[in-house]
């Protein structure tokens, strides 16, 4: 059941004002404090805030009981189907997405989302809806072994390399985010319908910024790829053609967001794979053939989310200056206990077993523990490194 709190009510009733949109709602809390501020202000005191002319703040105070209502109505649509509502200033609030200056106001959520947990570490994979057979198997490969490393999956759900990247990771056990480009109310595409009803039910969430009843209009799915990459520590293209969107989540996730991105090789006269080799060849993607590739590039990302850090290391992306690597594993934390548990060679059950951890847990945890060198695999078992 969604929570109903007046917070709640009155943040996606500014998410729903027409003519706001993410960045300006950002700015109007930033200045103002509150959505209850934003409603009762002056049309002079919303002008005073970047962005917001005459025309947008009248516009503002007229729209507000509209807004009130749909935002009441939407909460009841959520309980109907089961979802609910998380605000950007919610702890369910994925907190890579909570750093970026244009992240959704709210978000409705179908399923589990543990930003805080097992959805810590995320990697969008993103490609083609018209792919080839091999885009189809590479998406299926990196995302069922990276979500069997402990990572989430974050795509879009649509055909071709998106719900494959979303089978391998179920088919992996692994934890999985749906970002659609229309409404909960809607299963887009249609032929989703059971893979969708699989990932809410066991490994994941399906999510969406857009009211419930939005249609999967084309208009929605540039804005839905943001948040696919602000979801994650780094972006991995599988097959995408010249002027495609996964390209452009590529370029947004690089330039605007400050993630890793990685695309995979292919032949060189397919059309199907050229933006790919655009990528590789102008230094915009790491090329990348194993997972292990992408996880060891993810070492120093994942690092700083887990030491705190990672806000100052995004804001790197324009001053240049990297900030000192967090401290690891103090005494008291889950880390240390795993490495502790570690004093030979152990599989991940019998690692939980001794430290009294959930098997999802200690998967994050050996990740996080192997992409910053501590520990290694050794077949089955995961053995410390001195």
């Amino acid at each position: 059941m969604p929570n109903k709190t007046p917070a709640t009510l009155d943040m996606l009733a500014l998410a729903r004002l027409r003519g706001v949109g993410p960045v300006r709602a950002g700015r109007l809390l930033a200045r103002l404090g509150s959505p209850d501020a934003v409603f009762g202000a002056s049309v002079s005191r919303l002008c005073e805030v970047e962005g917001i002319g005459t025309k947008t703040a009248q516009g503002i105070g007229r729209d507000v009981p509209r807004a009130r209502e749909a935002a009441a109505r939407e909460l009841e649509q959520a309980h109907a189907l089961g979802a609910r509502i998380v605000t950007q200033h919610d702890e369910a609030y994925p907190p890579l997405l909570r750093e970026l200056p244009d992240r959704p106001v709210v978000l409705t959520v179908l399923g589990g989302l543990e930003p805080a947990g097992r959805d810590r570490f995320g990697v969008g994979i993103v490609g083609s809806r018209r792919c080839s057979v091999y885009g189809q198997e590479q998406a299926n490969r990196f995302g069922a072994a990276l979500a069997s490393a402990g990572l989430t999956v974050v795509s879009g759900g649509a055909r071709g390399i998106d719900s494959a990247a979303h089978r391998g990771a179920v088919s992996a056990g692994g934890r999985t985010a749906v970002v659609l480009g229309c409404g909960l109310s809607h299963v887009y595409p249609p032929e989703n319908r059971a893979l969708f009803d699989q990932i809410v039910e066991s490994n994941g969430c399906v999510l969406s910024e857009l009211p419930i009843g939005a249609a999967p209009e084309p208009s929605n799915f540039p804005m839905r790829n943001r948040i696919i990459s602000g979801m994650s520590l780094g972006v991995l293209v599988i097959e995408a053609a010249l002027g495609s969107g996964a390209l452009i989540t590529a370029r947004v996730a690089a330039e605007e967001h400050g993630r890793e991105v990685f695309a995979v090789p292919g032949r060189v006269d397919s059309e199907a794979i050229a933006g790919n080799l655009v990528l590789l060849k102008s230094g915009g993607a790491h090329l990348v053939t194993e997972p292990s590739d992408v996880l060891s590039h993810l070492e120093s990302p994942a690092r700083h989310l887990h030491g705190g850090t990672h806000e100052a290391r995004y804001a790197t992306t324009h001053s240049g200056s990297e900030p000192p690597e967090p401290s690891q594993h103090p005494e008291g934390t889950p880390e240390r206990a795993v490495l502790d548990a570690l004093d030979e060679p152990r599989t991940p059950d019998a690692v939980a077993e001794a430290c009294g951890l959930a098997i999802a847990d200690v998967r994050r945890i050996v990740t996080m523990l192997e992409l910053s060198g501590r520990v290694s695999r050794a077949g089955s078992k995961i053995a410390r490194r001195h």
